[in-house]
């Protein structure tokens, strides 16, 4: 009486199983092949091709077995044509909207004088609409022919009807006009705010030199970018990051632009929309209890824009004299740098992430920054596995780095810094302490995490030129080299944009080598860095980027 029943079910078994069968007979991908595959496991670790599925790698090694293997899957292949693959390199440090600002903006990053900057301003200046903001990003007063630091003046005879802001490389200084200072209200009677200066003159007035949180008196008066060009901003940041080959990047955007929802919104609009890139966004503590009005946490928003770490900022930079040194600057001796927070709020910030489980992400230049940074990590340890980072760390004393490797967290370092600002450093720092700056060697072999990024727009975002100069630490200024003890091998630098990148975000289980179960993210290039002049990694070309398994980019045919 209840046979017929059973025997239903049973051929109801029997038909989703054949089904399934049929779904995994028709599953199809790719096949990658014909070059040097690294997988960067080891430094000895090559194979010859790597089958794909659906955004995850299934098998690495011998071509002759991954065909055999998967002969029945194997629906497209690519060719390397002699090209060499690596793990997707991924950028651990950047601004993805303002690299995006800066190829749209009037870029000053590659002037060599004052004038040259004042003459560039006065033609674009000339294209604007009545009182439309001048923005020009990325000036460097020490690659000048003279090292000297514009007037406010300067920038009123070019004009006096628009506001003109001058943002410079390291985005911890502005030099603005009188428009500006009398739009913020920047007067002589205002006090310095925390954290930040407005330079004076001799009568002391403000001259239009803007420090650290000073200049936040100007961006809250500044004309909200629209929607469509924020989205337009980020499109156009994420088309060159793709083109230069990297898969991913870790970015620090979302209190800015119109606050969190605003600039996630964005992001949304474009990935995966119209790109796979993997963004994986920090969340400033000024915008913390936005995110958590919405519901999210760390790691919420799915693969491609991945909330990350709460965003403090601990001290400024070396440029402007603005980072926090335990012993004052060589060139300036009653100075010691500026600390954004004070210690009592640098821990309120701390309970706040902690209360969440929620790791920080910490800017600090300085070793007095970083052993503030240090210690309150100490005081509030996380418990849940996550990582926490320091962001820079360019200057260490001995006592601060046994403290470091007693503690779990990652080094976020920027190996351009090397290229860009040798030898001045040495005018800031001295002899001394000068031989033992940027010490990535050190971090490395005294086992502390390290990932690499370029904190673009400040330094070139090129991971090739990153890759070059914690190599080579040769510098763009003089030619010299600088710290030669600190040289990484071209495999401990690529790790840090690919094994680090994934570590510091707790994805060192799927991300950052080429291994089965792995995601298909792959940066291939036309040159193989372990076999090419280190001197001239700059020089090689991009020549395809893939993400998820699919080509974000492909280096147009001659």
């Amino acid at each position: 009486m209840h046979y017929p029943f059973l025997m239903n079910d049973f051929l109801l078994s029997l038909y989703h199983n054949q089904e399934k069968n049929i779904r995994l007979g028709d599953r199809m991908g790719t096949l990658f092949y014909g070059g040097t595959i690294y997988t960067m496991e080891d430094e000895t670790s090559i194979a010859e091709a790597v089958y794909v599925e659906d955004g995850t790698i299934m098998g690495v090694g011998k071509e002759s077995e991954l065909r055999n293997t998967w002969m029945n899957s194997i629906d497209d292949e690519y060719t390397l044509s002699g090209a060499t693959m690596y793990p997707g390199f991924v950028d651990s440090h950047l601004h993805i909207i303002g690299h995006g600002e800066k190829l749209l903006h009037l870029d000053l990053s590659s002037m060599k004088s004052a004038n040259e900057v004042l003459q560039a301003l006065e033609r674009k200046a000339q294209e604007l609409e009545p009182e439309e903001w001048l923005i020009a990003d990325g000036w460097n007063e020490n690659q000048w022919e003279e090292v000297r630091i514009i007037d406010k003046t300067e920038l009123d005879d070019i004009s006096s009807e628009h506001p003109i802001i001058l943002s410079r490389v390291c985005r911890h200084a502005l030099i603005v006009n009188s428009k500006v200072l009398n739009l913020a209200g920047i007067t002589r009677e205002m006090e310095d705010p925390q954290g930040g200066k407005i330079v004076r003159d001799q009568f002391g007035e403000p001259t239009g030199y803007l420090l650290d949180q000073a200049q936040e008196l100007v961006k809250e008066i500044m004309p909200l970018i629209s929607e469509s060009k924020l989205q337009e901003t980020v499109k156009v940041a994420i088309e060159d990051l793709l083109r230069l080959g990297l898969v991913g990047g870790h970015s620090e955007d979302l209190s800015y632009y119109g606050g969190f929802e605003r600039t996630l919104n964005a992001y949304h609009k474009v990935l995966p929309e119209k790109y796979k890139f993997r963004a994986h966004l920090l969340v400033h503590h000024l915008v913390f209890n936005e995110m958590l009005a919405q519901g999210l946490q760390y790691g919420d928003g799915g693969e491609f824009t991945t909330l990350g770490a709460m965003k403090i900022f601990s001290d400024g930079a070396l440029g402007g004299r603005t980072a926090w040194l335990s012993e004052p600057y060589h060139d300036d001796p009653s100075n010691v740098g500026i600390p954004i927070h004070k210690r009592h709020n640098l821990e309120i910030l701390f309970q706040k992430a902690r209360k969440r489980e929620h790791p920080v992400a910490v800017h600090a230049i300085g070793d007095q920054a970083v052993e503030e940074i240090v210690a309150c990590i100490e005081k509030y340890p996380l418990h849940n596995g996550l990582k926490d980072r320091i962001i820079h760390a360019q200057i260490m004393n001995d006592k601060l780095l046994d403290r470091l490797k007693q503690i779990p967290v990652v080094l976020d370092i920027q190996p351009s810094f090397v290229a860009s600002d040798f030898p001045w450093v040495k005018e800031r720092l001295g002899d001394r302490r000068t031989n033992d700056a940027y010490p990535w060697k050190t971090y490395l072999n005294n086992g502390i995490a390290c990932a690499g990024g370029s904190d673009a727009p400040i330094e070139e975002v090129n991971p090739l030129l990153g890759i070059q100069a914690a190599v080579t630490r040769r510098s763009n200024i003089d030619g010299q080299v600088y710290g030669s003890h600190q040289k990484l091998s071209v495999f401990e630098a690529i790790s840090l944009y690919t094994k680090g990148s994934a570590y510091v975000i707790n994805h060192a289980h799927d991300r950052g080598m080429i291994k089965p179960g792995f995601v298909a993210d792959f940066t291939i290039l036309e040159k193989d860095l372990l076999k090419h002049d280190p001197d001239r990694f700059h020089e090689i070309e991009v020549k395809a980027t893939i993400v998820d398994g699919e080509m974000m980019y492909e280096k147009p045919e001659a």
